[in-house]
């Protein structure tokens, strides 16, 4: 017997696919709106037959919203975009289609409903990618009180974007930048900790809380950089590179990234969030008050980074 219907915007994403799997092992029914439906079908496979649907929609056109939202119990909106391309922005995103979600859901009476934030969401922030999930979160808030938002740290995990991104570096440069100097810290949360939160909350009904996911400790960039360097046993020089430097390497990051599905490595406004530590606040509500011990990095990211040492799976690792 089915729970219910969950309607999971962004689940054709990194942490999006891991929620949907969370929501099916709830017994939960899991509609999944996306922009072109025949990308993802690998997802009608995660749970029993049409457990997972799939539709179209976009988060910047209302009606397609309001029609994917028919029927549903409950709503996550995990949508975010780490650098803007297109029409693809954070505002149209992040903000817009934030209100657009939140408006529609409190029009067809679901009040469960988790909006997928990050840690250093604000407002008044210098980023616009932090400022925009600040204002997205008010946005949501203010159509339906009972929203829970999760803040996570950097997500990891086999698909991430971060340890991923830089172990595969590894096999083109003879060093890797710190970004000023590599002293900012970060809490790393695995994404099987995040998406078990996030379907917690749904089975339990949300109640308007505000969560920060972080792991267990907190690193500096230099250590995260140091720890994947050993798990794939390659010797790299860490190079610290100011912050101006940083904002060139960004501003040519971004001139990359206007060619045609070429995806920028960095862009100034990741340079500016980096300035800020990325860890939980203290006295923030998280995963303690959620029931769940977050996995460590040391112990998840060996399973899924094998594939970029020398020898792959043969790898022999040296004295």
């Amino acid at each position: 017997m089915k729970h219910g219907l969950v309607t999971v915007f962004g689940g054709s994403g990194f942490l999006g696919r891991y929620v949907v799997r969370a929501l099916v092992e709830k017994d939960y029914r899991v509609r999944v709106p996306v922009r072109r439906p025949h990308t993802a079908n690998d997802l009608k496979v995660i749970g029993g037959v049409g457990q997972v649907q799939l539709v179209q929609a976009n988060l910047r056109f209302e009606r397609s919203v309001q029609r994917a939202l028919e029927g549903s119990d409950a709503v996550v909106n995990c949508v975010a975009v780490l650098y803007e391309a297109g029409k693809q922005s954070f505002e149209a995103l992040h903000v817009n289609g934030a209100d657009t979600l939140a408006r529609a859901a409190a029009e067809a009476g679901i009040s469960n409903f988790v909006q997928v934030s990050a840690i250093g969401a604000d407002q008044d922030s210098d980023s616009d990618y932090a400022r925009t999930k600040g204002e997205g979160e008010a946005l949501v808030r203010q159509a339906v009180p009972p929203a829970d938002i999760m803040r996570p740290s950097i997500i990891f995990g086999p698909e991430d974007k971060f340890f991923n991104r830089f172990a595969g570096l590894t096999q083109l440069a003879p060093a890797l930048p710190l970004l000023g100097g590599g002293d900012t810290k970060f809490q790393p949360v695995y994404v099987e900790d995040v998406a078990e939160a996030i379907a917690g909350r749904i089975a339990a009904g949300t109640s308007g809380q505000t969560y920060e996911l972080g792991g267990p400790r907190a690193y500096s960039f230099k250590e995260l950089m140091q720890i994947m360097l050993d798990v794939i046993d390659r010797k790299r020089l860490l190079l610290p590179v100011p912050w101006i430097g940083a904002n060139m390497m960004g501003f040519m990051g971004e001139v990359s990234g206007a060619l045609p599905f070429v995806e920028p490595f960095l862009t100034r406004d990741q340079v500016m969030n980096l300035k800020v530590d990325n860890v939980v606040a203290e006295g923030a509500m998280g995963f303690e008050e959620l029931g769940i011990t977050p996995e460590t990095v040391e112990a998840i990211i060996p399973t899924y980074l094998g594939k970029y040492r020398k020898y792959g799976q043969f790898h022999e690792r040296r004295a």
